[in-house]
Order: C-alpha cells, then sequence, then structure tokens
C-alpha cells in the first residue's frame, strides 16, 4: 500500500479515448538522434542514402553536424553525380545530400545529371523510375536556377504514372505487378507533386481532381488502434515490395502533403485522421534503430508544416498537485515537433465526479493563458472535494481566418485525482460482554499518532472499532483500502474487512464464533489498522496495540494452524557463531623451580665436555690433506646436526618429523664417515708398515 500520497495524479490522453500521454519530440530524440547516427571517418554510413537520413534527422532536431562530415562528404557527392555509370538512386540521393551540406558542385555538373535523368523519365516504366528521376529534377531546379529541368510533356507523364493507380487509393510499382501497395500509393504521391512542380504548363485540373478522390478513398481503407492512433498498412505480406506500418504510414504522410503542397485547393482529409497520424507517430517512442527514427521524424515535419492540417498536441506536464496548496492544472498545446502553437483559446467544457455526477463549478470555465510560460492554467475552486474527476477539454482558436489549418480533435478527455488530508476522528476500541453488550474495557485512540492498547478478553466477548472520516470540506469519505489485522505471537494472520454506515467505520469481532477461525491459539494478538486511498494524503498502516485472549482448549478434531512459510534467510543463510571454551590450563610450578630443572638437565652435557678434557682429545690425528679433511669436517658436522635434531625434538618437532630428518642425516653421515675412517686406516697401516 502506498503511502503518503500527497500528489494530484493526472492521467491523461490525447484523442478521444483515454490513453497514455504523447509528448511532442523531445530531448530522447535528440539523444538517440547521436547515438543511432555516429559518424564514422566522417560519414553517416557506407551510402548516400543513409548519410542523407542522418542529415535530415539532424536538421529538423535543430543539430547542426555538416562540419562534421563535409570534408569526407562532398568529394562523394561530386564523385557520384560526376561518374557517367551512376544509377538513378545514387544521383538521387546524391542531390538529397547535396541540399543539407551545399556543396560545391559545378553547375555543368548538374546540367549533365538534368539531362540524363530526363532521358529516364521518357522511357521509364515503372514507378520507382519516375521516383528517382523525377525526384532527383526537382531536387536540380531548387539547387541550380540555372537549368532548365522543365517537362515538356508534364501531362502525358502525370497520366503514366496515373494509370498505376488502383480503384481502392493504392497503387502498383509497375503494370506487372499484381497487388496494390500502400507505400508505393505515398511514392506515387510524391512522384506527381514533383511532375507538378516541374511542368512547364498548368497540369489538367480534371485529372488532379481524380487523385485527390483517390487520396480519400486511400485514407478509407485506414486502420487505428484503440488510443485514437491511425496508420496504414500493406494488405499482402508476402511480397518483396512489403514495409511495415511506420515504413508504409511515413511514405503516404510524404506523399498527401507533397501533393498538397503543389496543388490549388484542399485535400477532403478530416483533421481527426491528421491528428490519428500524429499521435501514431508520437505513439511509438524513441524507435531503436535509425531508419525508423528517421522516418518518424520526417514524418513529423511533414505533418508540422502541411497544407492539409497541422495537429496540435495538448498535454499536461508532470505537475504535483494538491488540495491544499496554490497550484495550478497546466495544460500545453504545442505542434507534434514541440513548436508554438497559435493564438488559441482552451475551455474546461465539463468535469464528472467519481460518482457520475456533473460537478456545476467545473463547468465552461476558459483556462488562463501564462504568455512567459506558454501554458494554459486554471486553479481548482475552492469547492472542490477529494475524488476523481474526469475533464473535458476544447481547444478553439482565436483567429478563424488564419491562413494555416489546425486540428486538435473534438475534444481531449483527462482524468485527474484531486487529493487531500482526510480528518480521522472518535476513533476507539473496546471490549463488549457477549450476552448484553455492554463495555467491559474502552481505549481511545489517536490514529495520527502512536498507540499502544493493552486490552484482554475471552472468548465469550467481542472487540469493537470504529471511527469517521471525513473530507476537508466535511464530506463522508469511503477509501479503497481499510483493513484490521490481528496477528498471534506464532506469526499467525487474520485479516478482516470494515463495513461502514454513513460518516462511520467499524467492525465487531465475536470471538466465540471466530474460535475456530483463530484455531484455539490463546495468547498475545497484536492489532494493526490500515486505511489507503489514491486520493488521501495521509494514508497509514499503524500499530494499535494488543489483545491477549483466552480460548478454550481445541477438540481433537479442531483445524490445527497451518505450517508458516520457513525463511529462506535463516533456512539457507548463516548459523549462528559457535563460541567453545577450553577446560581451564593445569596448575604449573613456580618459574624458578622450572630455571633449575633446566639448569640439572644441562650438567649431563657439561660432564660429558669435561670428560673428554680427560681423556686427552686432540687433533693431531686430523687429516691434512684437502679432500679427506673436507670429508672429516663433514662427518663432525653431521653429528652436531644429530645433537641439534634431538634437541629441536625436545622443543618442536614430532616423532615421525624427527625420524624423517634423522634418516636423512643418518644416510649422510655414513658416507662422510666411511671415507673419513678409510682415510684414518689407510694412514694407521702406513705408519705401522713403516
Amino acid at each position: 500500500m502506498a503511502r503518503n500520497l500527497g500528489f494530484l495524479v493526472l492521467i491523461l490522453c490525447l484523442y478521444i479515448c483515454e490513453a497514455a500521454v504523447f509528448q511532442p519530440i523531445s530531448d530522447s530524440h535528440r539523444s538517440a538522434a547521436l547515438e543511432l547516427f555516429f559518424p564514422i571517418d566522417g560519414s553517416f554510413g557506407s551510402s548516400l542514402d543513409e548519410t542523407y537520413e542522418a542529415l535530415r534527422t539532424f536538421q529538423i532536431l535543430g543539430i547542426d553536424k555538416s562540419a562534421d562530415i563535409s570534408t569526407a562528404t562532398c568529394p562523394r557527392v561530386v564523385e557520384t553525380l560526376e561518374s557517367p555509370s551512376s544509377k538513378p538512386k545514387d544521383l538521387l540521393f546524391a542531390l538529397r545530400v547535396n541540399s543539407v551540406l551545399k556543396c560545391p558542385i559545378d553547375t555543368r555538373a548538374f546540367e549533365v545529371v538534368a539531362s540524363k535523368l530526363q532521358a529516364i523519365v521518357k522511357d521509364a516504366s515503372s514507378l520507382l523510375d519516375f521516383y528517382y528521376s523525377i525526384g532527383g529534377l526537382v531536387l536540380i531546379k531548387d539547387q541550380c536556377s540555372e537549368s532548365n529541368v522543365f517537362l515538356g510533356d508534364a501531362d502525358g507523364i502525370f497520366h503514366s504514372i496515373k494509370a498505376l493507380s488502383q480503384i481502392d487509393g493504392r497503387w502498383r510499382y509497375n503494370s506487372n505487378a499484381a497487388e496494390s501497395s500502400a507505400n508505393a500509393a505515398g511514392i506515387a504521391l510524391e512522384v506527381l507533386a514533383g511532375v507538378v512542380s516541374l511542368a512547364s504548363s498548368e497540369v489538367d485540373q480534371s485529372t488532379i481532381g481524380i487523385v485527390k478522390n483517390d487520396i480519400v478513398k486511400l485514407f478509407e481503407s485506414i486502420e487505428g488502434y484503440d488510443d485514437g492512433a491511425l496508420y496504414f498498412d500493406e494488405k499482402v505480406v508476402d511480397t518483396s515490395e512489403h514495409h511495415g506500418p511506420l515504413s508504409t504510414t511515413s511514405s503516404v504522410v510524404r506523399g498527401v502533403t507533397a501533393f498538397a503542397a503543389v496543388t490549388s485547393g484542399r485535400l477532403n482529409i478530416p483533421g481527426d485522421k491528421i491528428l490519428g497520424l500524429a499521435n501514431f507517430f508520437l505513439g511509438i517512442g524513441v524507435p531503436g534503430n535509425s531508419k525508423d527514427l528517421f522516418n518518424q521524424i520526417d514524418s513529423l515535419a511533414c505533418l508540422e508544416n502541411n497544407r492539409v492540417s497541422i495537429p496540435l498536441i495538448l498535454s499536461l506536464p508532470a505537475t504535483v498537485l494538491s488540495l491544499t496548496t496554490k497550484d495550478k492544472l497546466k495544460v500545453k498545446v504545442n505542434t507534434v515537433l514541440g513548436s508554438e502553437a497559435p493564438p488559441l483559446t482552451v475551455n474546461l467544457v465539463q468535469a464528472v465526479s467519481s460518482g457520475s455526477k456533473e460537478t456545476p463549478s467545473l463547468q465552461n470555465q476558459e483556462m488562463e493563458f501564462d504568455p512567459d510560460s506558454t501554458v494554459h492554467q486554471w486553479e481548482l475552486p475552492k469547492s472542490v472535494d477529494v475524488g476523481k474527476y474526469a475533464l473535458v477539454f476544447e481547444v478553439l482558436l482565436h483567429d478563424p481566418e488564419h491562413k494555416k489549418i489546425y486540428a486538435s480533435g473534438s475534444r481531449t478527455r483527462a482524468s485527474i485525482h484531486v487529493t487531500g488530508f482526510i480528518k480521522i476522528d472518535d476513533a476507539e476500541i473496546a471490549v463488549l460482554d457477549s450476552d448484553v453488550g455492554s463495555i467491559e474495557s474502552m481505549k481511545r485512540l489517536d490514529l495520527s499518532g502512536e498507540n499502544t492498547v493493552s486490552l484482554s478478553a475471552n472468548h465469550l466477548q467481542k472487540l469493537h472499532l470504529s471511527f469517521r472520516l471525513t473530507t476537508p470540506l466535511g464530506h463522508a469519505f469511503n477509501p479503497h483500502q481499510m483493513f484490521l489485522k490481528l496477528r498471534h505471537e506464532t506469526t499467525v494472520e487474520h485479516i478482516f474487512v470494515l463495513s461502514s454506515s454513513g460518516k462511520r467505520f467499524e467492525i465487531i469481532l465475536d470471538f466465540l464464533g471466530l474460535v475456530e477461525k483463530f484455531y484455539y491459539l490463546s495468547g498475545r494478538y497484536d492489532i494493526q489498522l490500515t486505511v489507503g486511498d489514491t486520493a488521501m494524503e495521509n494514508s497509514f498502516l499503524r500499530a494499535l496495540g494488543h489483545v491477549e485472549l483466552d480460548l478454550p482448549e481445541p477438540s481433537e478434531k479442531a483445524t490445527r494452524p497451518p505450517a508458516q512459510p520457513v525463511d529462506p534467510y535463516s533456512r539457507f543463510g548463516p548459523k549462528a557463531e559457535i563460541s567453545h571454551i577450553f577446560r581451564a590450563p593445569e596448575k604449573r610450578p613456580p618459574q624458578q623451580l622450572s630455571q633449575a630443572f633446566l639448569a640439572l638437565t644441562l650438567l649431563p652435557f657439561v660432564g660429558f665436555l669435561i670428560g673428554l678434557l680427560r681423556l686427552g682429545v686432540n687433533f693431531k690425528n686430523f687429516p691434512s690433506s684437502a679432500a679427506p679433511a673436507l670429508f672429516a669436517l663433514l662427518f663432525q658436522a653431521g653429528i652436531a646436526g644429530v645433537l641439534l635434531l634431538y634437541l629441536l625434538f625436545w622443543l618442536k618437532l614430532d616423532l615421525f618429523t624427527t625420524l624423517k630428518a634423522l634418516g636423512f642425516l643418518g644416510i649422510f653421515l655414513l658416507f662422510v664417515g666411511h671415507r673419513t675412517l678409510s682415510h684414518l686406516a689407510s694412514t694407521s697401516a702406513k705408519v705401522k708398515s713403516s
């Protein structure tokens, strides 16, 4: 249960049905563009069409990247335009890139390309051939005023393209194509717009009128979502020319807006359908790949400035509003790319409370316009109480004769929650006698603070809890959640729902009828009360105290309490530390006695040294030559090592370690001792023989 809900939650829609709030293009789109279109080696991709999509996207978003890639890209543009082997598609995208970068291109190169594209137009038979060639000629006309790119037989070319149209407003890519396509319709309309702009004389208006009717038929097949978003999709999905809804809808938007820009009169397309297309592009959020991002941004730019109708988006900023503050309800109206809308009026025409009743104080009110923040704002009247309201907004243009036509939808609906602090009073808890209903013990409660109530009851008594809830204007308030929880000391819980009677809420627990539900568990039960609502700023979950229950002993057939879930942390977590206390050490003799005993143990060694002196030990027979002397010294060192090993065994080493070391020393002594004694025996034999 969420607590401290001290806010006005705004749940908005952009169109007639309730849906998520669609915001115009924001900084998140700019961040995505910088991430998806990252220049490598001074270019935005391996092909010029990828480069153009990146440049066009940055251009619409107001990010200048021309200086970053002009050095590496302009030579590619010039090379493509001057190469005799360049295909019409490559020429088209080279000219599109040049429209952004303004590369230094010789007029002669434009004339050569124009002559080549005009020749392709004369022999073109497919829709894409017309698209690449005529699109390139339109760009040459805009970039080089000296080039003569007008079409002499514009009516014939117009009819050749029109021959590919179908009765449902869709078009075929060529005369051999079996199925029509909405994506091809967008391409065809864009090509026809180019033919009209390149015509040396006015194109037959009757033919243009037929195309306008085809556009109306095309919009009759538009599809939509429940949130009001409208889109175009292909009928056939197993063809090589199939495109998804985003790509198809983008193609149609480009074609329709381009055709409307070069023809006189209006297209008979309802404004709500243009607004539905805008909702579709805004509703997809921030696309995850560069192609979709380009289609989204470029299509919104086409809708931003078109002669059919410019969609206006009404949205509410993420503003925190509360009944107890001076905040105002703020509404902002923008175009799809976030530009400021023309002068307009926003009216709150209707408000319906959660009780399905219209609120007179919230009807037919004009919202004040703040020119500094460019938002329309409205202060909630003091007569508005807490609760949920459905608001209906209407956007009206101040100037009905404005040159541009805007589409804002008939009305925009929004849901708001007005919150406030709910007054809680007359709270009390009591233990009642079951037979006569008299109060045995009663305690007053402060549900806005801490409580430590201590009660006791048996199975023949009842527990009664009651309190009042009123809104800031004194009306009865019925929250969404009201629970009373009793938790036994064995962690067994029981939850009860409170009932209301007018402004008062109460619950009576008859313990006689609840002994089986309580599993006959006597002992302490902690009492906890939960009251919460989205419009209640002081929602709470509060401990009230405890009650000591004395229940009868369970029968043999009584239901046992359910096994409580084991806490995984206590089962698999670290165990309690085991502390071990060793037994007290034995009493030891005094230090002086130990030192005296050590002196006595050294006496035999002293006696050994004295005995050696008495025996007359000398070094006269010690070998004088080098090799025998070395073996004699090693023999003496080995004997000293054995004596040292005995000392270490006495002080530190165990028996196995001592025997292992003594085995290595014994082998060493056997070898050097044998060599030493052999030398002494040989010397003694020589002395006797002499």
